[in-house]
């Protein structure tokens, strides 16, 4: 299962539907399993324009703009993602692909088509989290982190909200000593992740910053990244949105270097 983390960075194609609770959930298990499901398993698929912008502490801003696809390949399981560059010219035609893995144990594959080369290098685990096209965001993002990694704990439930803190079962393999999630207690949604360091303090964070219904499921359609170390920010925003498009099997090395017609139009 994958983790909260990814819930909140690739949003747009993970839509939600709004279950009313009459009373509060106490089991941390249920919840982040609910948050889990509810967030990545809403149709069999999707599509978005994603337009990145990426604003350095002295103000300079980049940006970026690329199709992402989705397509489940088991309901509650193994998913697909497609990440097609379109702008600027420098990433243009860049490919990213991942096939997501649920089992324990097993990590996700990730894949770089770099045009300038026409290269597809293999992205190793250990390199995951590391910066998405130089972007606040990481490769991790894209794919997440299995539920198994973490322990959760439910540390506070608001009238509107749920908190947990998750904390790394393998510290070492991670740059974080522990982040948490504040979920929306009727729809699920992550609506803010925040992570902390070794020493305690606050680092970064991310945040849904704005949610509209598109096809009858609530979507963030704004999402902003903070580092707090660097004071660099990046924001991504969510276009065009669809669900259930029936996307075919484009999910190969092949479509890396031959975009498909779905991701380019």
């Amino acid at each position: 299962m994958k983790s909260l983390w990814s819930l909140l960075v690739m949003p747009v194609l993970l839509p939600v539907v709004a279950v009313a609770q009459a009373e509060p959930l106490t089991d941390v298990e249920v919840i982040v399993n609910k948050a889990n499901l509810v967030a990545y398993y809403q149709g069999d698929d999707g599509k978005a324009t994603v337009n990145m912008t990426i604003t350095d502490s002295k103000g300079q801003e980049r940006n970026r703009e690329f199709t992402i696809l989705r397509k489940d390949v088991a309901e509650g399981g193994d998913q697909n993602y497609f990440v097609y560059f379109l702008k600027p010219a420098d990433v243009r035609k860049m490919g990213f692909m991942v096939h997501k893995h649920t089992g324990e144990g097993k990590d996700d594959d990730r894949w770089l088509y770099l045009p300038s080369l026409d290269l597809v290098r293999r992205i190793a685990a250990s390199d995951k989290r590391t910066s998405f096209v130089g972007s606040d965001f990481l490769y991790e993002d894209v794919s997440g982190r299995a539920l198994h990694e973490d322990a959760h704990e439910l540390v506070q439930t608001t009238d509107t909200s749920y908190v947990i803190k998750n904390v790394p079962r393998k510290p070492e393999a991670v740059e974080f000593s522990y982040y948490t999630v504040t979920i929306d207690r009727k729809t699920f949604v992550p609506m803010k992740m925040e992570y902390y360091d070794t020493n305690g303090r606050l680092y970064r964070t991310i945040e849904s910053t704005e949610v509209k219904e598109i096809q009858g499921f609530p979507t963030v359609t704004k999402s902003v990244v903070k580092n707090l170390n660097t004071g660099s920010t990046t924001v991504m925003e969510f276009s065009g949105v669809q669900y259930n498009t029936k996307v075919g099997d484009i999910f190969t090395e092949r479509y890396l270097r031959r975009p498909p017609r779905e991701a380019i139009r």
